[in-house]
């Protein structure tokens, strides 16, 4: 498919694709920044669409994960209202990052807890921590994909069993 089919296509599938953004947001403005961002995505990946497949699902899917993606990313980060009379927003995160007296586990505690970790499942749960997606931690230590994604389920799960005490 040429790039002038497949960008024809995006663009006839931009009202359907308007319609379930606002489905997903329930807010016209979001709604209008996920089509936005959806078909920059779709665009830039043309490389990945495989020719007689299905472009409507493709581009659906692409807005899915992206609504799903930006949910977590803000359900991580609150907004906090001001509700001084200038209606002042301020974008700050509820923890500010640094450990309160009440926390539960120390900085420490979790670092010790991860050196106890065997090689083999403290690499690449470091490696995801610090925000290498699971296919750049195969490349770098020569592993399956499916060894990585095992290797970090085990390694959280070894760190609760361990930091269990603390909650």
């Amino acid at each position: 498919m040429t790039t002038m089919e497949f960008s024809t296509q995006l663009t006839e599938l931009q009202d359907n694709l308007g319609r379930f953004a606002y489905k997903l947001t329930a807010n016209r403005d979001d709604a209008l920044d996920l089509v936005q961002e959806t078909l920059f995505k779709a665009l830039k990946n043309q490389d990945k669409f495989e020719d007689k497949t299905n472009i409507k699902s493709w581009a659906f899917t692409i807005m899915k994960n992206t609504f799903i993606n930006n949910y977590r990313r803000n359900s991580r980060t609150r907004i906090i209202v001001d509700q001084t009379k200038d209606a002042y927003y301020i974008s700050k995160p509820q923890d500010s990052g640094f450990i309160s007296p009440d926390s539960n586990f120390s900085v420490k505690e979790i670092r010790k807890a991860i050196a106890m970790l065997d090689d083999d499942y403290r690499i690449p749960f470091i490696m995801h921590t610090e925000g290498f997606k699971y296919k750049e931690i195969a490349d770098e230590i020569n592993i399956p994909i499916g060894s990585v994604k095992s290797r970090i389920f085990i390694a959280r799960r070894k760190l609760m069993l361990h930091l269990k005490d603390y909650l």
